[in-house]
């Protein structure tokens, strides 16, 4: 009798254990921004983006990572340089390279109540390291990407500043190829992926129409400092230079016409003001 009593006792709670795992957070009734802590990159001058370090706020970089709850889904920009896999556990930050960040991405999308799984769709600014390190951690969502950005992932040719095997699970994931300069993630207008190619050959950047925030518009590696839109700087190693001043251009008119907030993610400075989950901006 008591065995018969303990093994009921382990079926439900296994089945609670098993509903609670599936139950998905609710959705919100508006667009809302969340903004996680992905490190820091300790640059030390500004050379590679024809800067000058007193010319420069700040030489060292913010690595953000964004999620974008909709009340018709999710999406997850860019997810960071440093996969989950390299911190210890137990807690504690990690270093790769001149990279350091404090703790891991997925414990803070857990934090806010959502993971990998509640994730409808992944798009990630570019190919480039620092923009897609826990990228495979996301390979069940569905992958908005441009075709150019995609072949040159999965070419023979190596990629600088990346490590294709963070990347590797998406070749086989549900993909969406973005064919147009701009594209309605959730058909209503308040996130729409825009194609500013230059930095690499598929970049983009990502408009969001936020009902008490205002419009916003984060950058990709479109712009890298402040000081490269307010001094007219272009980096020295962009894939196509000529490309990244007319993607700076066609911005700049959007900008103005939309009235978006520029928001460059890896201003050092200006993501020291942002607030940063679990609090969102709405």
């Amino acid at each position: 009798m008591e065995m018969k009593k303990s093994v009921a006792i382990l079926i439900a709670t296994s089945l609670v254990v098993t509903a609670s795992a599936q139950k998905h957070p609710k959705a919100p009734k508006s667009l809302r921004l969340y903004v996680f802590d992905c490190g820091t990159i300790h640059t030390t001058n500004g050379d590679a983006y024809s800067l000058k370090k007193e010319e420069m706020g700040s030489t060292e970089m913010s690595i953000p990572c964004f999620l974008i709850v909709h009340p018709r889904g999710t999406l997850m920009w860019d997810n960071g340089d440093i996969p989950d896999s390299a911190f210890k556990p137990g807690g504690g930050p990690a270093s790769v390279g001149v990279v350091t960040q404090d703790k891991p991405l997925l414990p803070q999308l857990a934090a806010v109540g959502y993971t990998p799984a509640d994730i409808k769709y992944l798009a990630m600014s570019h190919y480039h390291g620092d923009h897609v390190a826990n990228a495979n951690a996301f390979a069940d969502s569905i992958w908005l990407v441009r075709k150019v950005e995609r072949d040159r992932m999965f070419s023979d040719t190596p990629i600088p500043r990346s490590d294709p095997a963070n990347y590797a699970l998406l070749k086989n994931s549900k993909t969406v190829i973005i064919d147009k300069d701009e594209y309605d993630v959730f058909g209503d207008g308040k996130v729409i992926i825009k194609s500013t190619p230059g930095h690499t050959p598929g970049h983009q950047s990502l408009f969001l129409k936020l009902a008490k925030t205002g419009p916003v518009v984060l950058s990709g590696d479109l712009y890298h400092y402040p000081e490269e839109r307010t001094l007219n700087r272009l980096p020295v190693a962009e894939f196509n230079q000529e490309q990244t001043a007319a993607s700076r251009a066609e911005l700049e008119v959007f900008l103005k016409k939309t009235g978006a907030q520029l928001w460059i993610q890896h201003d050092f400075l200006g993501n020291a003001k942002l607030k940063k989950a679990p609090e969102f901006y709405e």
